[in-house]
């Protein structure tokens, strides 16, 4: 059975880079904006006129979504939490 080609990864900064080049440096500020205020990839995508899959990929190249759990200050109280 034949092994399948992989494609080499390529590198977090020449995406960035390539997306610099292609889109400009105020519109990557924009996107990296966008995805720190958590804008869906559907709205991404139509604004920058791409696929919500290309809007994935970026995503995944420039960072981690990291998620976290805020409990309720009342909550924290009741459990003796500070």
């Amino acid at each position: 059975m034949a092994a399948k080609n992989k494609q080499p990864s390529v590198d977090s900064a020449t995406v960035a880079k390539n997306f610099i080049n292609q889109y400009g440096k105020g519109k990557f500020k924009r996107f990296i904006k966008l995805l720190k205020e958590g804008t869906s990839g559907e709205q991404i995508a139509e604004e920058y006129g791409v696929s919500r899959e290309r809007v994935r990929q970026w995503k995944n190249a420039f960072g981690n979504v990291v998620q976290s759990y805020d409990l309720d200050p009342d909550i924290q109280k009741l459990a003796g939490i500070k």
